[in-house]
This record gives structure tokens, sequence and C-alpha cells, in this order.
């Protein structure tokens, strides 16, 4: 039983890239959470495709215990969180579970737009937080400017900042001496009626549903009866204990401690994410302030290639919501595509990484189709639709106004590539709401549709900004627009999957561009296909894919013409034929592209 003065829960906060990872696996060395065999890079990050794409998804949690230099030993209770904008929910949770935070800055890029959000998500949460300059063995690095920046930016005095390199193992004593003696101990009551914040889930295939909970008052232990107070369940616990970051069994855990119960459930819907746990008898009487509802902002259909696997994916996506709260899906059909199921993700990349995992993890073929936002359609009847699929878009003459999400989306990057960048919001129809310079650096604000950045707003930014931009949005409200209903047909055929909302001016210049990927993505058949784009009756581009041509007259020697032109008057008539009684089939891969829409023109 730990002293609640000996305990301190802290997560990290950065940019993406800033070394988060690497300082944790620093930290879980420095403090013998695993021996140097057992270490391996980014330890915490334990899906393949986080190790790949060297970025954090799922924030983690371990336990350590550091003794420090008053000759006292501490738990430390670290999160590690992820710094890129679609996985801010995951930051917000690990958060509201600690009382401080370490706020790692690259001492050669300075405060970037996610270190900010970060950082006012944890002044929000009235947390300590120890500024720490990461990466300063670097060449390029400017410790004394970024001390500064982070004075004049967020207003945190830096001037105790602790000077590290997580990589190199420089300081790693100092921050740990830093969190003990700065960061404030929890506070709680272990005679009091048990009250846990449940902070995350995720299905084990050996142990079910495992719950890591936050302990705020009371006491939690095996055997107890335990109900949940917004799902209204009952379970008996049958394991307790905490990450180190191997598995560790305790007796029990107490009021201000971090850790993990299982009680034999499973399904993770039972289990929902800042729900209050609390005992059968003699429990509390009101909830815990949960997290806000996670808001999925980004939709996209996913649909099998076989039909066949239908209930594979079925199975594959639940298993999937089983590790991640924010996903969302629910079925539906298509004229296409058969049937498949509406999926809603935090941005492109979840976007991403979700369809990555169904492909790597469930072994499943997958069809999306083209990103959308949810709409809000009036109507002339005086109702609103909630609209999350262009194909199912009503008829334009009982729609009084359609309605867009807007967000508010700040930017940082290098002077050069201001000029660049304004023009990029521009064209996505942005408005200028703010332009100031921090560092050297400078920081526009502005209004943009929610539609225009989930295409690939992000891929453009990074490229005309060399990587050196960094960005953070978040969603304002709906504002009317001006939006038509865009359908692609191929060979006279709707395609609803690469449907799409667009705004009426940008409408023409992107059916073009999608006609002329298809046209080179589509492969030719034995007749012509016309690829139109069209908005209602009226076709507003269109390309068409010449026919593959056999040789007919190959096995004619010479002899009179009127051979020759009897076999290609022949062919012609069959590939009319055909081109009535034809389909045609467009590849996975052209789908998956032609969505890609970035402007490579």
């Amino acid at each position: 039983m730990t002293d609640l003065s000996h305990i301190r829960n802290f997560s990290i906060i950065a940019h993406i890239d800033h070394g988060k990872s690497t300082l944790a696996d620093r930290l879980i060395q420095r403090t013998g959470g695993l021996t140097d065999r057992e270490m391996s890079a980014q330890v915490l990050d334990n899906m393949d495709i986080e190790k790949e794409r060297g970025i954090t998804i799922k924030a983690q949690t371990v336990r350590l215990d550091y003794t420090a230099k008053n000759g006292e030993t501490y738990e430390l209770n670290l999160m590690d969180t992820p710094g890129h904008v679609d996985f801010a929910y995951e930051v917000s949770r690990s958060l509201a579970a600690c009382e401080g935070a370490l706020l790692v800055v690259d001492a050669a890029q300075g405060v970037e737009a996610q270190t900010l959000a970060n950082v006012y998500q944890s002044i929000e949460h009235d947390h300590e937080i120890v500024p720490v300059l990461n990466k300063i063995d670097l060449p390029a690095a400017e410790p004394e400017k970024v001390r500064k920046e982070i004075e004049d930016v967020i207003g945190l005095d830096a001037s105790e900042a602790v000077l590290a390199s997580a990589k190199s193992g420089i300081g790693i004593d100092d921050i740990l001496e830093a969190i003990v003696t700065k960061i404030p101990p929890p506070k709680g009551d272990r005679n009091a009626p048990l009250e846990a914040m449940l902070v995350d889930s995720w299905y084990d295939p050996y142990l079910g549903v495992v719950i890591l909970v936050r302990v705020v008052n009371g006491v939690i232990k095996k055997g107890q009866a335990i109900k949940f107070m917004i799902g209204g369940t009952e379970h008996l616990i049958d394991r307790v204990g905490c990450m180190r970051p191997k598995i560790e069994a305790l007796p029990e855990l107490a009021a201000g401690e971090i850790g993990f119960i299982t009680a034999q459930i499973k399904e993770i819907a039972q289990t929902r994410v800042g729900d209050t746990i609390t005992t059968v008898k003699n429990g509390a009487t009101k909830p815990l302030p949960g997290f806000k509802e996670v808001q999925p902002v980004v939709f996209c259909g996913l649909f099998p290639v076989d039909a066949n696997d239908f209930e594979k994916l079925r199975d594959s996506i639940s298993k999937l919501r089983l590790n991640d709260a924010s996903f969302s899906f629910e079925m539906e059909t298509s004229a296409a595509l058969g049937f498949g199921f509406r999926c809603g993700f935090l941005g492109l990349l979840h976007l991403e990484i979700i369809q990555e995992r169904l492909t790597r993890e469930y072994d499943l073929d997958l069809i999306t189709t083209a990103p959308s936002v949810v709409y809000d359609m009036h109507m002339k009847d005086g109702s609103v639709l909630h609209l999350h699929n262009p194909a199912d878009m009503p008829d334009p003459n009982h729609i009084e106004m359609i309605e867009e999400p807007w967000i508010e989306a700040v930017i940082y990057c290098p002077d050069e590539y201001l000029g660049s960048i304004l023009k990029l919001c521009q064209d996505r129809r942005g408005v200028q709401k703010n332009l100031t310079y921090v560092g050297g650096r400078a920081q526009v604000t502005y209004d943009l549709p929610l539609n225009e950045v989930v295409f690939d707003f992000y891929d453009r930014l990074k490229s005309i900004s060399r990587g050196y931009a960094s960005f953070d949005y978040h969603q304002t409200g709906s504002q009317e627009g001006d939006l038509v209903k865009m359908s692609i047909l191929v060979n006279n055929e709707p395609v609803d999957a690469l449907s799409m909302i667009v705004h009426r001016s940008a409408a023409e210049a992107r059916g073009r561009h999608m006609c002329e990927r298809l046209k080179d993505l589509i492969p030719r058949h034995l007749f012509k296909i016309p690829i139109q784009a069209a908005i209602g009756g009226k076709v507003i581009a269109r390309e068409t894919i010449a026919a593959m041509r056999k040789d007919v007259t190959a096995k004619c020697y010479g002899g009179d013409i009127s051979r020759k032109k009897k076999l290609l008057d022949k062919q012609k008539e069959g590939k009319k034929r055909m081109r009535e009684y034809g389909s045609v089939q467009i590849p996975q891969e052209a789908f998956i592209a032609a969505l890609r829409m970035g402007d490579e023109s």
C-alpha cells in the first residue's frame, strides 16, 4: 500500500515527433521497468503499425518505481500520449487521469500547433506542467530561443525547463527529480465509497475486456462486486493489476492509483469510456464528471471486395471497435458494392489506420468510398436531415438549404512557406482570421469548411511546406453553403461509391480531375467506355476510354478491300451490342487511387 504523497500521475504531451515515446523508453529503462535485454525502441507502442510509422496511436500507461535523491521511493504512473491531431481524444482521456504533465518541446523545432493544443487541454485540467527541452544534442538545437518561445507563446515559466536528449539519455535523472518535486500528489480517501473512472478499455484474447481505471476514492479489490453507473451493468472483479510494462497482478488499487481490472466482460460496448465504477453495495451516489462524447468528423463506407466476406468484416469491425472507442459504424447497402458499413472516424489518418489494421490483422480486401462529413439538410417541409452518405442525398427540389461543418484551423509555419499556405487556404474557401509572428515563425488562423480539409489538406500542407508546417483544428459549428451532389457515371451507370458533395464553384474542376484519374485507372475493355461527372442531369466533365481492338483482318492476305470492310463492320456491330450488355469492372485500386484526390495536376 503506497502512501498518497508518494504517488505521481503524469502524462507526456508534445507535438508529433518531438520525442514522447523515446522519453518514455528512457524513463522505463532508468527506473528498471525493463532490463536492457528486454528493451526495444518505442516499447509502449505495441501495435506493428505504430512502430512502422513511428507514431503513437493508443495512449499507454506504465507504472515505475523511482528512488529519489531524498532517499524516498515514489510510484510513478506514466501515460505516453499520441501527438497527432486525429488522436487528440486519447490525449484528453489520459490528462483527465493525471495531476501533471511533461511538456516535451523539440529544441530545434520549437513550439508547434499540437504542442499548443495539448498544453491548453492540460491547463483546462488544472495541471502542473513541467517543460522539457528535448534533442538538445542536435546541431540545430537552440534551447534559449525555444525557452523564450515557450514563455511568449504559452505563457509558461520555462526558466527551469529541463534540458534533455531522450535518445542519448541526457537529463533523464533531472526529469525524474522534476516529476517528484514539481508534480503534486493525487488527492483521495481510501475509506470513502469506491469511485473509479474508466479511462480506457481494450480487448485481450486471453483476459477478455481489460479496463484501465483511475481510482479517485475508495479501494478496488479482487472478488468485489462492482457496477458501471452509466452502463448500469454489474460484474465480479477477477483480476487487479498494473503494467510495468509487463502485466503485474496486485492485491488492490487504492485512491490515487492507476491500474487495470478484468471482470469476465465479453462485450466492450458495456464499458463506456468516462463511466464511473463503484461497488454494488454502499457505492457512490452520483457519477464522476466523465469525458465529452467523442464526435466522429469524417465518414466513409467500407465494403468487402468479395461479398462473401461480409460476415468476416462485421466480426473484424466489432473486434476493432473493442480497442478503439472513438470508431463508430452502422450497416449500409450500396447498389454497386453490396453490403458494407458506414464508419465514423476522427480524421483521415484515423481512417487510414483503421483500414490498414483491418487489412493486416484480419486479412480483408476492402473498398473505401469517398470520405465525407455530416451535412444538415434543411427541407422545405421544416424538417432537418443529417446526411452521412452523399449517395442518400434527397431530391434538390425539396431542399431549402444545406449547412456544412466549419473548423478553426491554426497553422504554424516558417516565413518562407507562408505565401503558398495562404494560397492553399484560399483555394479551399478559407477565411483568414488572424496572422501573427512568434519567434520568427508565422501563426495563421483560418476558418475552413471541414469537407475541404478531410480529403488531402494535411498532405498538401506538408508537401508545400517541406514538412515544416504544423496544423491543429477544432470544430466551430455549421454554416450554409452552395453545395451540390456530384455523381460519377461509368458507362452510363452511376458509381455511388464515388459520388460526393462539393461546392458548386469547385465541382467542375473536381469532376474533370476525377474523370481523368479514372480514365488512367480503369482497364480498357473490348468496347468504348464513357466516364462522366454529372450534377443532377447536367454532365460537367467527360473522358472516354478507347476500346481494345482485335485485329480481325489479320487473316486476309491481299484480295478485295470489301472483304476487310465486311469483317470490320461485323466487329463494329459486335462492339455496339457488347456495349449495351457489357459491364465495366472497376478494380479496387482504382477506387482508392481515385479518392486520393491530391492536386498532382
